[in-house]
């Protein structure tokens, strides 16, 4: 009886996973196979899952007609900017909070917080008027630091948040050899934060990657336009090229994908320590 009972648990466990897998992975896999089709297919009455004939129009058009290649370089710039400063002033933050002696520090966090608790649309008039004044439109530098300054307190929460959990011993240990707040932070507990700091620096490049309004406010170019304007861009008043919208929507995700599969170790490390309190 306990046997039939655990092979049933087991059963369940499997095919909610098999319904998991399915929820998350049906619409790529959907626009997947858009992307292949004609646009014939993708206006007919009955769609079809399956490409017939398989076509590589829409990658063509996006990349040879659409230039989308200067869409990812601007995001790709943008992205990594704003992560790694993000990463910087966050982690920095949250050691200064959780390590040193600070009072008022919770008070302090809480007004990090708020910070980002203001909806995009209430801020982003005033922010586009401080960034015309100071030369910042069409800029990356521009869509960079407004991005940094809304993914700092998520990356100093979590960051405090590990910190916090990291035994005080460590620092006891650092400071009777010699070494400062500084060294003790750079040399001692950076390092051991590795899998905190993968899995904050990917919701910061992921945000700043997938972001939109800030984008189009602030840019008005290729130039300096992020993948999810250059998609925005793609339609007319009269037609919807959903082939081609498709296809960059594979395109964008790819690399997204990529980090979270090269990094998953660090990110399942990332999640899990620091759950439990030494």
């Amino acid at each position: 009886m306990i046997y039939e009972r655990t092979r049933l648990q087991v059963a369940l466990i499997y095919l909610g996973g098999f319904l998991i897998l399915f929820w998350s992975a049906a619409p790529f896999l959907w626009q997947l196979s858009t992307s292949f089709q004609n646009d014939v297919e993708l206006t007919a009455a009955t769609p079809s899952f399956i490409p017939s004939p398989l076509t590589l129009d829409h990658y063509f058009n996006i990349f040879v007609e659409k230039s989308f290649q200067l869409y990812l370089r601007n995001s790709l710039i943008v992205a990594g900017l704003t992560t790694f400063f993000c990463l910087a002033v966050g982690a920095l933050a949250g050691f200064s909070l959780s390590r040193l002696d600070i009072s008022g520090r919770f008070g302090i966090l809480a007004t990090i917080l708020s910070v980002s608790m203001f909806p995009q649309i209430a801020i982003v008039g005033p922010l586009y008027l401080i960034a015309s004044e100071f030369s910042l439109l069409d800029t990356y530098a521009g869509l960079a630091i407004t991005y940094v300054a809304l993914g700092v307190p998520l990356v100093t929460w979590v960051m405090f948040g590990y910190f916090d959990t990291l035994p005080r011993e460590i620092d006891e240990a650092a400071r009777m050899d010699g070494c400062s707040s500084f060294g003790l932070f750079w040399r001692i507990i950076l390092p051991i934060s590795a899998p905190s700091l993968v899995t904050t620096g990917l919701l910061a490049f992921i945000a700043a990657w997938n972001e939109f309004m800030f984008a189009l406010a602030f840019t008005s170019n290729i130039d300096h336009q992020t993948v999810p304007v250059g998609i925005a861009n793609f339609t007319n008043l009269h037609y919807i090229p959903w082939g081609d919208i498709a296809a960059a929507s594979i395109v964008v995700t790819i690399p997204l994908v990529l980090l979270v599969l090269l990094f998953q170790r660090h990110i399942i490390d990332g999640l899990t320590q620091g759950a439990v309190k030494e």
